[in-house]
């Protein structure tokens, strides 16, 4: 059936909570009420990002955003828009930075945005394949399996440069290379759908908002590494995600792109999900790994590595949701097309989450090399209040510490080591200078703490004693030597923690006291808190 306008309801994890599905419901309502059902049709869509505030509804053809919208203004929308083609000024949403209308596509309020992975994110309905088919979806692996040879598709993957985007930047072509050529019989496909960094959400809205692209490109991941199974790793508190997924998945297998002898082409590849229960750790690869087979989530020694020896012994593949998602639009349009975006060395785009004191929080897709500048001021519009910049965690807290002077910084997997810090998974955490260095630390080694799996002595107890220090300093029961005690046990740690969690836990730590070593110096010589939060035991002075 063919319709005059489309409806497209925000329904995410983050709109559900703020009454997105009632807003649908009453859409709906409304439209059957006014005898509009034959002529509108009402449909799901997932997030758009940063700056609209949620939950929206986006209106085609007229390509209108409402936004945030109450349940009382659906039956004036309704009304006005919909029966008498008229917009409703008033509730039309427009861009905090400038005020201007807010549409999609042409002038889209981020216009620094380039959507590679994010193409189909709040434009689909992520319940329909067809919606997605009708955007090129699956367009990718007709081509890989109609007229590419497994390494023909693995040269593809190199030569676009792509970078994983899960927080190694190890080269994705590369991992593919060395699962194709191990041998085996049986072989694996992982999506790795963790995503514990805190301030990090970009794998929870892609898949929530296009679930097919994922199984697209495991489908395609399978075909050329030689795998007929893959898993998809996510965690059991992201049911948003999950339900997405499975109606995916049952999709697919309807329409002959997954499963049994796809599209005719001998090839078989199917696809299950495994929930995990939120473990900091699951993230790590090969814990990961044991955490699918039933096992406890730990770390195992490296190597051998998962393209040798992975799920239940046998050569796997892991990649991030992210990464993944890049390649159906590497597949159909080339690596030339693919590195044209981005730096040199590090193509493509990256998709950042924004969070913190930061005007317009959320999610951001941006070509790799963009510098911290333009991301803080520009689209992210700033520090709330015109305070100052303390500094960025980038990464999340096992990433890296970028302070004001570095803002110029292209951001990329190879720019950032040069200046002690690492892109990671994408996530920006801004500091403003209302916040106490010490206790900014302490946050960062809290949570390490809380999330060690425990089974190696210098992340279970280094987290522990760093905490405890932390703690003596907050309370004016710090010295000189537990400065150097701090040092001490962070470069310990990183020199023989277990895995790249543990290795990674003590970095903000070690950063922040050498960039902001007066502040701490304060805290332990001068037994004050130059911003004013700890709450300093003052020695108590008695009369003779």
């Amino acid at each position: 059936m063919l319709y005059r306008a489309h409806v497209l309801v925000e329904v995410s994890s983050n709109s559900v909570p703020l009454g997105a599905l009632q807003i649908k419901e009453l859409f709906s309502a409304e439209i059957k009420r006014r005898g509009l059902s034959q002529e509108v049709q009402v449909l799901e869509t997932g997030s758009l990002g940063s700056e609209i505030p949620s939950p929206f509804v986006v209106i085609y053809p007229d390509n209108v955003i409402y936004a945030p919208v109450h349940p009382q203004d659906v039956p004036r929308i309704v009304e006005e828009h919909l029966l008498k083609g008229r917009v409703v000024e008033e509730l039309r949403f427009k861009t905090p930075s400038s005020g201007g209308v807010g549409e999609l596509v042409s002038t889209f309020p981020l216009q620094k945005e380039r959507r590679v992975v994010l193409r189909n994110s709040g434009f689909i309905d992520p319940n329909n394949i067809e919606d997605y088919i009708a955007r090129d979806g699956y367009q990718a692996l007709a081509k890989v399996l109609s007229s590419m040879k497994p390494l023909d598709v693995i040269e593809e993957v190199k030569a676009s440069g792509l970078l994983g985007r899960g927080g190694a930047g190890f080269p994705t072509g590369l991992k593919w290379e060395f699962t194709y050529k191990a041998p085996g019989e049986e072989k694996f496909v992982v999506c790795n759908a963790d995503e514990g960094e805190p301030g990090t959400f970009k794998d929870r809205l892609i898949l929530e908002g296009d679930p097919h692209s994922i199984i697209e490109a495991m489908t395609i991941a399978g075909y050329a590494v030689g795998a007929s199974k893959g898993y998809i790793y996510v965690r059991a508190e992201y049911p948003q995600s999950i339900a997405h997924l499975e109606k995916a998945i049952n999709q697919a297998r309807e329409y002959g792109l997954l499963g049994k002898d796809i599209l005719g082409s001998g090839f078989s590849f199917d696809i299950k999900i495994r929930k995990g229960a939120g473990a900091y750790v699951c993230g790590e690869e090969t814990a990961l790994l044991n955490s699918i087979e039933g096992g406890r989530g730990e770390p195992r020694i490296k190597p051998p590595y998962p393209p040798q020896k992975g799920l239940w012994g046998k050569p796997t593949v892991i990649n991030n949701v992210e990464t993944l998602a890049n390649i159906p639009p590497i597949i159909l349009n080339g690596a030339k097309w693919f590195k044209n975006i981005g730096t040199p060395t590090c193509p493509g785009t990256k998709v950042f989450t924004l969070t913190g004191n930061i005007v317009n929080a959320g999610l951001i897709e941006v070509p790799m090399g963009i510098t911290l500048r333009e991301l803080i001021f520009e689209i992210g519009g700033g520090i709330p209040g015109g305070r100052g910049l303390k500094l960025v965690q980038t990464g999340g807290p096992s990433g890296g510490t970028m302070t004001p002077e570095l803002l110029d910084v292209p951001m990329a997997f190879d720019t950032l080591p040069k200046y002690n810090s690492a892109l990671g998974s994408g996530a920006l955490t801004v500091i403003d200078d209302s916040h106490c260095i010490v206790d900014v630390v302490k946050s960062f080694a809290e949570f390490f703490l809380h999330e060690s799996c425990g089974k190696c002595t210098p992340c279970r107890i280094g987290n522990k004693r760093i905490v405890e220090i932390l703690e003596n300093i907050e309370r004016g029961k710090g010295t000189r030597e537990s400065l150097v005690l701090l040092k001490a046990l962070g470069e310990n740690m990183k020199a023989t923690a277990f895995c790249g969690l543990g290795q990674a836990a003590p970095n903000p730590l070690l950063r922040c006291l050498q960039v902001f070593e007066e502040e701490f110096a304060a805290h332990v010589e001068g037994k004050t808190c130059p911003v004013g939060v700890c709450k300093l035991e003052k020695k108590m002075v008695y009369a003779k």
